[in-house]
């Protein structure tokens, strides 16, 4: 058995379909389900024996030592946190609270249980933190791609958390021994993703006739990994990578914001037209550019390549068609998780970004 934090969220989620398809191995999902956890995201799995989901929060140091006691996982993967740029700068407190305070407590919580395994449990053990290669910083256009040994930098109070977040996993594998395992990905898209990110929210307002806003001169440059991808490198790492080591997992999609829009605009053009007949692309606007925002983001993934023969499946071409094609089939979902606060949301983070 294996126990998934944040396992309502958008990767969480699918990294726990995607477990589930794979092999029977059950998993304990604990998410707090904040704005972005969503148990709809997992309603395939309502009546599956091997899915058991607890509504909790990571820093709840007594519901993790009772559920560690209870089900005894071999493996604990920290998908927690949260991840979303504009809201770390609107409201950077959350940020510290989750995704520093709330990993400390959580790995405190893991190296009680982990001190009382026997030995042989012990080395079988993991515990698999997941980041984001927003630690590292910025890149300028001609600059070698992030590789793991890339010194940190983190620019925004989210990527300022998570760079934290890595230091204390790091921290506690050297200091108490405990087998730690940490990734750092690329900008993830793909099914269940919640509509503030880019992808999602360009999809969502082209087929509700609204402005598609671009930050800046949307040439932004970010390597694009889908979903499905990353869950399987991170299934990948569990299964054999080496303890105390960090695996950098990239989409070999280094693509320009701006240009992401006009593909999603063109295969929107293609799949469901306007009813005027005209491009979607006429509904871009560009709007003033966010404090802070890093210029280019690369992955350098020979290390897990090399080491572990993980190669993404997806070029992008072929995971954005999925994507696509995936929000025009649940628009339902998309109309749930866009209700209520997410508006007010929507509102406050776009009314002082008027166009350039």
């Amino acid at each position: 058995m294996i126990l998934v934090t944040g396992g309502a969220g958008f990767i969480g989620a699918n990294f726990v379909l995607n477990w589930l398809k794979a092999c029977d191995e059950p998993v304990i999902n604990l998410d707090k389900l904040t704005y972005a956890g969503n148990k709809d995201n997992l309603a395939s799995l309502a009546a599956d024996d091997r899915h058991i989901f607890v509504q909790g929060d990571i820093g709840d140091q007594v519901l993790v030592a009772k559920l560690l006691a209870t089900h005894k996982p071999r493996a604990v993967l920290n998908f927690a946190a949260e991840s979303h740029v504009d809201r770390s700068i609107h409201g950077p407190a959350a940020f510290v609270e989750t995704n520093i305070v709330g990993t400390f407590r959580l790995l405190e919580s893991v190296r009680q249980y982990w001190n009382a395994l026997p030995s042989e449990e012990q080395g079988r053990f993991r515990f698999l933190h997941v980041s984001t290669d927003e630690v590292y910083g910025s890149l300028e256009a001609d600059a070698p791609a992030f590789s793991e040994t890339h010194q940190y930098a983190p620019n925004s109070p989210y990527s300022a958390s998570k760079a934290s977040s890595d230091h204390l996993v790091r921290a506690y594998h050297h200091t108490y021994g405990i087998p730690v395992l940490t990734t750092n990905c690329s900008n993830n898209y793909g099914p269940y993703q919640f509509p503030e990110k880019l992808i999602p929210l360009v999809i969502a307002n082209a087929l509700a006739g609204k402005n598609l806003p671009i930050y800046g001169d949307g040439k932004n440059i970010r390597d694009w990994l889908y979903v499905g991808d990353h869950c399987s490198a991170i299934q990948r790492v569990l299964a054999v990578g080496e303890v105390g080591e960090t695996y950098n997992v990239g989409g070999k999609n280094e693509m320009a914001n701006i240009d992401i829009v006009h593909i999603i605009c063109d295969l929107l053009n293609a799949i469901r037209p306007r009813a005027d007949g005209k491009s979607y692309r006429e509904q871009i606007t560009f709007v003033k550019d966010r404090p802070g925002h890093d210029r280019r983001y690369a992955i350098d993934a020979r290390k897990i390549e090399a080491e572990l023969d993980w190669r993404p499946a997806e070029t992008f071409e072929t995971g954005i068609r999925k994507t696509v094609e995936w929000y025009l089939a649940n628009q339902q979902w998309v109309g749930r998780v866009m209700s209520g606060d997410y508006r007010d949301w929507i509102s406050q983070n776009y009314s002082e970004r008027k166009g350039v």
